[in-house]
Formats: structure tokens, C-alpha cells, sequence
């Protein structure tokens, strides 16, 4: 229970109706959720608004409300208070709801289009490693030390993720590692946290279905270094063109880390194969087990964060070289006739292109590549034929398939990635709706020293068709078949 005047403070007030001195039970943005009690912050989503649902809250018993506009009709036991926007009062009245926990650890936030998983997970396991009690926030999972709690979202609400930060505090964690996504910032999802750093991957095309434009991508990604604090620092991959773009309002300390240009954190890639990467890293060689320029650029971001929160050089060096793969990132099987499997989340056109590279740079002798690959419905279409024709161009054979097609026709979204398919590559295309037939018929094809990609899902355990999730683990179903192989 918490009195309302003191968690809605910073909240960009307007005006307020009624006395502020009440006790609060619990605060909701959510109009199913609200009980005798409750403040309910009205907020205008993609789906609903939440003003329309005011009266019906009143009725389940909120005693206060936020929201931009005021009802036509006032009832004397509710209090209104009027805000500029509801998502940024949603936002810091959650952190002050949960005590400000991002002010009593030190929260790390990760964006890009491709390797924030990695990169907040390999920093996680690397502080963990280093005997710290910290927190990782992921679209893989959760964890709070050695708890792991299910992730719904890449991002999620201000709510739950304070929460979880509390939780965290509770626990005495000194870190947290944090994927913060493009829509999280647009959103104002990531809005009244203390950041005590930020760290820029890189960016490539991927979710203009919700951005439109690749400038408002840019810009949603530029928001979150811009909201960083003085006192914290900002870390971005020089080797991307739109680094310096990330800094340029920035508060923060700024850093830089790349493989090719001017950086604070160099690294070089010595050697690339199944087994693992040897680099040259910061001056020192290191062998890791992960594998491709792509991993590299991770390991050394981790490396650099490391460094940056003033860890020793050595210490972290010889912990990076015990680093286990993320789960679903270049993560591969093998049969016992000599067929490698690879399972990757690669779902956008430069992260498919990026495994690829890297399975033909490592491949040995005259094996294939044999790719399995889908785009997910409500999704960007614009990448569809991209994917497509990437897959066609770096792979001896290509198998389209579903994905995670949700509400549309996934016949319909691989006809849309078969228009990318050079002519010259069509022979060597297959299209199977079904994804598990999909990954049979590859298994199939493959002949001894083959490789094969299985694209687009990684971590993920299911299959969302017409709206329902069934269960599909693409590592599970290919490593069973491959065990099968009788070749």
C-alpha cells in the first residue's frame, strides 16, 4: 500500500481533482486487472485507449485515475489527475510505485537490431563468473541470479519491469543486463529509469511494420542513448556508419568499440571455426567458444562494458574464454554421419546474412549449406524477398518456410520471399509450408560433411498459427532427426 502523493511525483502533471492523500493498493494500466483501490493510469495503446474504460474502472473500484483528458463526468470519491502523456506517467509513477530500484544497482542497457541477446546474456554469465549477484532482462528469459523467470516481451511494460528490478534489489544484485528495444523506447517503457550505461550494436532493417521509416527506427534507437544521464556512459560499435548518430545527444561518457576502424576497444579475429574464435582482443589473445565477426563484435562489447565498470583486464579476459554460446545463437548439432546443425534466431536480412558468412567461412572441404528459412507474419514484409534471395545467394540449396506466420497465410509469405529468388537460383529452391517437414526434407538432402541452417526462431519453444502458440523447438526437432540419420 503506498499513499498517492508519493508516487506521482515527476509524472508531468497538469491539473488534479480530490485529495492525493489516499491509500493506493496497487497501480494498473491494464482495465481487466483493477480492484477496490487501484489507480489506473488510462494509456492510449496500438489496440484500445484507455480512457474509453474509465467508468468501467470506477465501477471495479479504482479510487484514482490518470489520464490526458478528464471524463465529462466527475465522481467526488475518484481522484483525476490530469497528465501531458499517460505512457510517460505510466512509466515514473511505476518506478516510484517500486521504490526507484534502477537508482540502487547498476542497470545496463543494451540496444541494436542484432546481438542484444548475446550481448546482455554473455555480460550476465560473465559478471555471475566474476562473483557478482546480478539481473538480466532478455527476450530469451529472466533471471535473477540463478532464478530464471519467463520473458514475454523483449521489453517489458514499466510495470513488470520494475517489479523485476525490485526483485532484483531485493536479492542485492549490483548489475542488471538489460536488452532495451526500439519499440520500448518509443513507447516510453525504459522512460524514469536510472541508466548507468548504454550500449549501441548496431542497426539494420528490421520492424519498420511499426517505425514506417528506417529514420524513425534510427531515431528510436538514438531516444534511449539521448535519455542517458551524466554519470553514465555510452558505448556504441564504431564499425556501424550510424554510431556517431547515437552520441551526438548524448549526456553519457562516450566509448567506442569495433574489429576495423579507430576504437577505444579493438579486436581482431584471428581464427574463425565450429569450435570457436581466437582473438586478438585489446591487445591480448583469447580463444572463446563462440563463433563469427558477428560474436566477436559481442564478446568485445562485453569485454569493453566489463572494463568500463572498472574490472580487471586478466580477470575478465580469462572468464570471456569459458563463456558458453547463447542459446539459440549459432547454436549447432551435429550426427554422427558428419552433418552440423545450426540453429539461429536470425529473422532479419543482415543477421542471416551475417551466419551465413560465418558457416562459409568456417565450412571445410566441399559439404553444403543447406538453409531453412521463414519470415513471420504481422511482421515487416518488405525484408520477405531479401531473406529470400541472401539465403539463395549464400547457400548450395533453400527450403522457404512457415515461421511464426500469427494471423496471416503462410503460403501467402512465401510466396512474397520467392519473388527475392534470383532465376538463376530458382533450381535449387524448395517451398514447404510446414516446418517440421521443412527440417525432415533438409535432413533428407544432407549427405555427410553437409551443413544445415535452420533460420528465424532460435531460443524460441513454439509456433504461433491464427493465433495460437503449439509447441516447436527447432534445436530439439533437428538434433532428433539428425540422431536418425542412417546414411
Amino acid at each position: 500500500m503506498k499513499i498517492l502523493k508519493d508516487i506521482i511525483y515527476k509524472a508531468g502533471i497538469v491539473e488534479i481533482s480530490g485529495s492525493t492523500a489516499i491509500n493506493i493498493i496497487d497501480v494498473t494500466f491494464d482495465s481487466r486487472s483493477v480492484k477496490e483501490g487501484s489507480l489506473f493510469i488510462a494509456v492510449k495503446g496500438l489496440q484500445s485507449d484507455g480512457h474509453n474504460f474509465i467508468e468501467q474502472v470506477i465501477a471495479s473500484g479504482a479510487v484514482a485515475v490518470v489520464c490526458e483528458k478528464l471524463p465529462d463526468i466527475l465522481h467526488d470519491s475518484v481522484v483525476y489527475i490530469r497528465v501531458n502523456d499517460s505512457s510517460l506517467a505510466l512509466a515514473q509513477i511505476a518506478a516510484n510505485y517500486h521504490g526507484n530500484p534502477s537508482e540502487k544497482l547498476k542497470l545496463i542497457g543494451i540496444t541494436g537490431t542484432n546481438g542484444k541477446t548475446t550481448t546482455a546474456t554473455l555480460l550476465f554469465s560473465l559478471f555471475r563468473k566474476l562473483g557478482y549477484s546480478c539481473g538480466l532482462l532478455s527476450t530469451v528469459k529472466n533471471m535473477i541470479n540463478e532464478q530464471i523467470i519467463p520473458a514475454t516481451h523483449t521489453t517489458p511494460d514499466p510495470l513488470k519491469l520494475n517489479a523485476l528490478l525490485s526483485a532484483m534489489v531485493d536479492e542485492e544484485c549490483e548489475y542488471c543486463f538489460m536488452e532495451v528495444s526500439s519499440h520500448s523506447v518509443v513507447q516510453n517503457r525504459v522512460s524514469g529509469l536510472n541508466f548507468a550505461a548504454g550500449v549501441f550494436t548496431n542497426i539494420t532493417h528490421d520492424h519498420l511494420d511499426y517505425h514506417k521509416t528506417f529514420d524513425a527506427y534510427l531515431k528510436a534507437k538514438k531516444g534511449f542513448f539521448d535519455m542517458l544521464p551524466s554519470g553514465s556512459f555510452a558505448l556504441v560499435n564504431s564499425d556501424d556508419r550510424n554510431s556517431k548518430v547515437m552520441l551526438q545527444n548524448t549526456k553519457a561518457s562516450k566509448y567506442s568499440y569495433g574489429l576495423h576502424s579507430m576504437c577505444d576497444y579493438r579486436c581482431k579475429l584471428l581464427e574463425n571455426e565450429f569450435t570457436g574464435m581466437l582473438l586478438n582482443l585489446d591487445g591480448q589473445e583469447l580463444h572463446c567458444r563462440l563463433v563469427g565477426s558477428f560474436n566477436a563484435y559481442n564478446i568485445t562489447a562485453v569485454y569493453a562494458v566489463a572494463r568500463l565498470l572498472g574490472k580487471p583486464k586478466m580477470e575478465v579476459l580469462t572468464e570471456l574464454s569459458n563463456l558458453e554460446p547463447v542459446e539459440g545463437r549459432f547454436d549447432y548439432v551435429s550426427s554422427q554421419k558428419n552433418i552440423i546443425g545450426v540453429v539461429d534466431y536470425a529473422h532479419t536480412p543482415d543477421a542471416l546474412q551475417n551466419v551465413l558468412n560465418t558457416i562459409n567461412d568456417v565450412r571445410s572441404g566441399k559439404g553444403r549449406i543447406i538453409t531453412i528459412v521463414g519470415c513471420g507474419g504481422d511482421r515487416d514484409a518488405s525484408k520477405r524477398p531479401v531473406m529470400a534471395k541472401i539465403a539463395a545467394e549464400l547457400s548450395d540449396r533453400i527450403i522457404l518456410t512457415s515461421d511464426n506466420p500469427r494471423s496471416e497465410d503462410p503460403g501467402e509469405i512465401i510466396s512474397q520471399m520467392e519473388k527475392g529468388i534470383p532465376a538463376s537460383d530458382s533450381g535449387k529452391s524448395l517451398s514447404i509450408v510446414d516446418r517440421k517437414e521443412a527440417i525432415k526434407t533438409a535432413v533428407a538432402l544432407a549427405q555427410p560433411g553437409d551443413i544445415i541452417l535452420l533460420a528465424g526462431k532460435g531460443h524460441e519453444k513454439y509456433q504461433e498459427i491464427k493465433g495460437k502458440r503449439t509447441p516447436f523447438d527447432d534445436k530439439q526437432i533437428l538434433s532428433e532427426l539428425l540422431k536418425s540419420v542412417v546414411k
